[in-house]
């Protein structure tokens, strides 16, 4: 039981020197890459749905199979550094990593979930609200990410409140809304990271 007890403190250690400990894991290619992702995925939305509104289940399925795309790239490039910048804490730095983020991507899951099996006449705020979602996320995660990233976070939150305000009528999931935040942001977010890894390999 004593060694038990021991094995977990030493588990708990190591989980909170992770989570006070910034996470250089992301990689500015991988996110760089998904903003190209949403840049293609918006093109083939403009002319495989042109009228989304009215297949709202294929753009629901198209922006999803890109947003799971988009984090298995991020997931796999996350690992790869996490080995090499963080070696024997990587795997707790990827739990805490993944602690912050995992509820936002949860809860845009199933609030998708729900609108779309029960209130289909509000699905055109979906843009919006996945940037929202998605901002929280962010701001969550910043705690252990360079701290230029909380401007990527913001600039989420403040696309997603203009896609609410603006993207509805005839511009209802217009493959604006989704492609141009996403790609604008992601480019902003690897350019950003690259500046904060290369200004702590210079101190270093």
């Amino acid at each position: 039981m004593q060694v038990k007890q021991a094995i977990d403190e030493i588990s708990a250690l190591r989980l909170q020197m992770a989570r006070s400990t910034e996470f250089r894991g992301l990689g500015p290619a991988a996110l760089a890459a998904t903003g190209g992702l949403a840049a293609a995925a918006a093109a083939l939305q403009r002319l495989w749905l042109p009228d989304a509104s009215s297949h709202v289940g294929a753009y629901v399925g198209l922006w999803s199979a890109t947003a799971l795309a988009s984090a298995a790239l991020i997931a796999a490039e996350a690992v790869r550094r996490s080995r090499k910048a963080h070696q024997g804490l990587a795997d707790d730095m990827l739990v805490a990593a993944a602690e912050q983020f995992l509820p936002a991507a949860f809860a845009g899951a199933l609030l998708t979930s729900v609108l779309t099996v029960s209130a289909p006449e509000t699905l055109w705020m979906l843009p919006g609200l996945w940037q929202v979602i998605l901002s929280l996320g962010a701001f969550a995660a910043c705690r252990n990410l360079p701290p230029r990233l909380r401007v990527v976070a913001g600039w989420y939150l403040a696309t997603g409140l203009a896609c609410l305000a603006f993207a509805r009528g005839e511009h209802a999931l217009s493959p604006l809304a989704m492609g141009l935040p996403f790609a604008l942001g992601e480019g902003l977010a690897a350019t950003l990271l690259w500046i904060s890894y290369r200004a702590d390999d210079v101190e270093a």
